[in-house]
């Protein structure tokens, strides 16, 4: 299985970005997987506000990693997979909004229900990097 098959079996992955003070910030996201593209959504979902740091750190440094793992008390069989690459923020209204909308949607029924209204952050991966205890945990 390659890394981006592992990535692309998780249900949900990490996204850290710096800001434009150097301070990292990581957060736990809803994506889908197309090739080396990972898209994710500013959804419905309730949040303190709207002005995301996410997005003002993706505007002012487009590098970020996202992280899928899965861990176990069996630690024979943990893994990690990371996507590194350069991000870019797709605005409702901007072109390719409507195909990663759909890509989100056909992975979550939540998508399906609560069309995305929101950015989109797409990730363009230059990166993949992985890590397995064991060959088995790689399986």
């Amino acid at each position: 299985m390659t890394p981006a098959e592992r990535f692309a079996g998780a249900r949900v992955a990490r996204l850290a970005t710096v800001g434009g003070d150097g301070a990292p910030h990581v957060v736990a996201i809803t994506f889908a997987i197309d090739g080396d593209r990972i898209v994710t959504a500013i959804d419905h979902k309730p949040k303190r506000t709207i002005r995301l740091k996410r997005l003002d750190n993706v505007a002012a440094e487009p590098r970020v990693s996202v992280l899928v793992d899965h861990y176990e008390e069996q630690w024979d069989r943990l893994w990690w997979v990371r996507a590194d690459g350069h991000a870019s923020i797709i605005q409702p209204d901007g072109p390719g909004h409507r195909d990663a909308a759909a890509l989100l949607a056909r992975r979550y029924p939540g998508y399906r229900e609560h069309p995305i209204e929101g950015p989109i952050i797409e990730i363009r991966v230059t990166r993949w990097s992985e890590w397995a205890a064991t060959e088995a945990a790689r399986a």
